[in-house]
């Protein structure tokens, strides 16, 4: 993927302090160590269970591949192993894990993995598991004024990039189809500054019209 890793002009920047710019690195770089090269205050199976860590957001995605990304990741939910799609997604995930988030569309208490997964196995969330098949219905960009308050001594008046992206989806059950949104939103400052992380997760229809208990 090709973005700008800054959103703002020098023109649309007023500031009363001075920032230092702090480098990235790309979360899906590749682990290579061997065992003697773990330090020492690290557990013996820390190299090990970075291998098994979940990929995630990129910078150098764009956001139509972050959306591909996940799907792809969803139709080959149990690979590597059970769920391991599910986890990818929760990676991308860019609410608060100590607020409730309405990334399915109702509030919900997502902060644990658990609660996220099991809204993709007692939901119409289900067909996104191992579908056989989708079709991209309609993509979105969009700009919003990004603002931030006096409170941190700083005023942006910058634009945020948000990519909203419909697809039908085919299940792997018979007659199973279902209509999803992604909306993305491009990160600005902090960790995830360029990254594009996914907002809401939205079903076309009534997910969850039997209830939930999550």
């Amino acid at each position: 993927m090709s973005l700008h890793s800054s959103l703002l002009t020098p023109n649309s920047v007023s500031c009363l302090y001075s920032k230092s710019k702090i480098g990235t690195v790309s979360v899906g770089s590749r682990v290579r160590a061997s065992a003697s090269d773990v330090p020492d205050f690290l557990s013996a199976d820390w190299l090990e269970s970075r291998r098994k860590r979940p990929n995630g957001p990129r910078l150098n995605f764009s956001a139509e591949e972050a959306v591909q990304y996940q799907l792809d990741a969803l139709k080959y939910n149990d690979q590597p192993r059970p769920d391991y799609g599910i986890e990818v997604m929760y990676r991308f995930a860019g609410f608060d894990p100590f607020e409730r988030s309405t990334y399915f569309g109702p509030f919900f208490d997502l902060g644990q993995f658990e609660r996220f997964r099991r809204i993709f196995h007692h939901s119409t969330y289900r067909v996104l598991l191992g579908h056989k098949q989708r079709k991209i219905l309609s993509s979105l960009f969009v700009e919003e004024i990004y603002i931030v308050t006096a409170a941190k001594m700083c005023l942006y008046n910058g634009k945020q990039n948000r990519f909203k992206q419909r697809v039908w989806i085919q299940g792997s059950r018979p007659e199973e189809e279902e209509i999803f949104q992604f909306t993305m939103v491009q990160r600005i400052g902090g960790l995830w500054d360029g990254y594009w992380l996914t907002e809401s997760l939205l079903d076309d229809g009534d997910a969850f019209s039997g209830g939930l208990a999550y």
